[in-house]
């Protein structure tokens, strides 16, 4: 599937495209409209375990390979304690305590984690560009998570008034959300490793499904009456959550990054949360304060730097080269003039 001059053939690519981070962004809202009416785990569970089983009845219908060795079902197994039972846990247990545009900002600035880790793992070179995201991510995410009223008494040089007390700052939903974030990091360096002995796409499957079994046994030994409440809407949100936010979407994303198309879908990653602010604004009726709005533009930024750090490198080296090669073109000419000069 390639881009043509033709605008109706891009049109649906640009689609399929935008697909997976409209489906993640909105099934964020989904989740956050129903939490009230069931519990976290038992709403993670749900989520994970269903989709992970059409996961692997589609690769099934495409003949997928099945994982045979131990070293393939230890990295699926390590795989779904992190980026499945973690993740989903720590997002279940945020959302209940944060907005859905606010808990997916925190979620998707897991570019910045992944980028310092692969430095760390695989020598990936962050950059100038890489740093400048960074340095705004952490900013940004500090806007967010922090109490409004810290971030005004520093600000008046009141350091007196902040009280560090961590253990009441990870109950903060959107903290909650940055261990998420952190998880699902760790998770996306693991993928190469899981990759060498499985197919991503039945691994995806197996680590839904393995991930999610804890999930519902501790909503089993803590939680009580997760489904009594539930309404109808209730329960059309979490079948959207599960098939369109889960299943359908990382369906559409490996399809996708099948086809040579990562980079496209790397550059698209910050549109997840807006879709996610765009629709709790207007579903939810979500309202930020001055400094998360402000927060959120510079993790928005930050997101954008880091995936495109290596473009924009490109970018300034050729702008760059550009402007050198004029003034020795000038100079050349500048030259042969002078040799004139002389002759005459």
């Amino acid at each position: 599937m390639q881009l043509s001059s033709n605008p109706t053939s891009s049109i649906p690519k640009a689609l399929l495209l935008i697909a997976p981070f409209f489906l993640w962004g909105t099934a964020m809202v989904a989740m956050k409209g129903v939490i009230s009416y069931t519990t976290p785990f038992f709403m993670a569970g749900v989520r994970l375990v269903p989709a992970g089983i059409l996961v692997l009845l589609a690769a099934a219908i495409f003949k997928l390979p099945q994982p045979k060795t131990w070293q393939a079902w230890l990295w699926i197994i390590s795989f779904a304690l992190v980026d499945a039972a973690m993740f989903q846990g720590f997002l279940a247990q945020g959302i209940v305590k944060t907005g859905a545009g606010l808990g997916s900002v925190m979620i998707d600035s897991q570019p910045l984690a992944v980028a310092v880790l692969s430095s760390f793992l695989f020598g990936e070179v962050i950059g100038f560009w890489g740093w400048l995201g960074l340095s705004f991510g952490v900013l940004g995410i500090s806007l967010i998570g922090l109490p409004d009223h810290w971030i005004y008494s520093v600000l008046h040089g009141n350091l007196e008034a902040v009280e560090l007390n961590w253990l009441g700052l990870f109950n903060n939903g959107e903290w909650l959300m940055l261990l998420a974030s952190l998880s699902m990091a760790v998770g996306t360096v693991m993928i190469p490793f899981v990759s060498r002995y499985s197919d991503p796409v039945v691994a995806t499957g197996w680590h839904m499904i393995l991930g999610g079994l804890p999930l519902f046994g501790l909503s089993y030994l803590q939680e009580s009456q997760q489904w009594i409440d539930i309404t109808v809407e209730g329960w059309l949100a979490l079948t959207y959550a599960t098939v369109f936010g889960s299943a359908i979407a990382y369906g559409i994303f490996f399809y996708l990054a099948s086809k040579g198309n990562l980079t496209s879908l790397s550059a698209l990653t910050f549109l997840t949360p807006i879709f996610a602010l765009l629709f709790g604004t207007i579903i939810l009726s979500e309202v930020l304060t001055t400094i998360q709005s402000f927060g959120v533009c510079l993790t928005i930024i930050s997101i954008y730097l880091i995936n495109q750090r290596d473009r924009l490198t490109e970018k300034f080296k050729s702008s760059t080269n550009l402007e050198e090669a004029v003034p020795t073109k000038l100079s050349k000419s500048e030259t042969i003039t002078e040799e004139i000069a002389i002759e005459d």
